[in-house]
């Protein structure tokens, strides 16, 4: 019969509640008792020695008309800690989760940890956990050329971003995933792309030069004003196709995050 070692289990210790204010910090989640319900909100009993109070605002984030629409005396709650002075003996509490991103806490190059909420054809909005979802713009999203979002990020799936840019003003965070990917070796597509539309032009220049005939024929017309030729018109029709594809959609960019603000 073989010895069996039974390894005992390791019993992780209790979390220790704070006890004076001193140990409180913003965004510290608490448990409570209720005290007492006032026209502009409840005493709360978090055990610290002074109760916090909780505004009639604070009670959640849609809008209250009366504190005893929900709370009680005696109810037990989560709460939050919003400030905090030991020199005042005064505590302001939430019920509303406080953000894990402020926008004083971002900065470009920091990296998070991000759910992907939605997909458009111009990149995926993703949360980070701050007042507003970041928007990885399509190109941020990967090395390679892809066509749609949908192609290496899914709604609900976990993502790694780093912050490249935000305006608070505006309400944008701009995000990237490529940033925090290893570039590879190989040219990229895009690249490669441009390389090929290169040569094209470049055949296309070959053909479009006059022969001199053509010159001679123009010139006894009395024609010596410069002509342009078919491949400048082509370019000069691609840059036009370019920037109205540009501009449509930066306005459609512009539409969907003043919709998201207003939301």
């Amino acid at each position: 019969m073989s010895d069996i070692t039974i390894t005992p289990e390791v019993e992780t210790p209790p979390v220790t509640p704070p006890t004076s204010l001193n140990e409180l910090k913003p965004k510290m989640q608490l448990q409570g008792t209720v005290k007492r319900l006032e026209l502009y909100g409840a005493f709360i009993d978090v055990g610290v020695g002074t109760d916090g109070l909780i505004h009639i605002s604070k009670l959640g984030k849609e809008h209250v008309n009366r504190v005893a629409d929900v709370l009680n005396e005696g109810d037990e709650v989560s709460v939050w800690v919003d400030k905090v002075d030991p020199d005042r003996q005064q505590l302001m509490l939430t019920m509303i989760e406080p953000l894990a991103v402020e926008w004083r806490d971002l900065k470009e190059g920091q990296v998070y940890t991000g759910t992907v909420t939605r997909l458009e054809n111009f990149g995926a909005f993703v949360d980070i956990g701050a007042d507003r979802e970041g928007l990885v713009h399509i190109s941020e999203l990967s090395h390679d050329y892809i066509n749609n979002p949908s192609e290496v990020v899914s709604v609900g799936g976990e993502v790694q971003v780093q912050v490249l840019g935000f305006s608070r003003r505006k309400r944008r965070i701009d995000l990237s995933v490529k940033s925090l990917l290893e570039k590879p070796e190989a040219a990229e597509p895009e690249s490669q792309y441009k390389n090929v539309q290169e040569v094209f032009e470049e055949d296309e220049e070959a053909d479009d030069l006059p022969t001199a005939m053509e010159i001679a024929l123009r010139r006894a017309m009395g024609d010596d004003a410069p002509v342009m030729s078919r491949r400048r018109k082509k370019q000069s029709k691609r840059r036009r196709s370019r920037e109205r594809n540009r501009r449509q959609q930066e306005e459609l960019l512009n539409r969907t995050l003043m919709a998201q603000s207003e939301s």
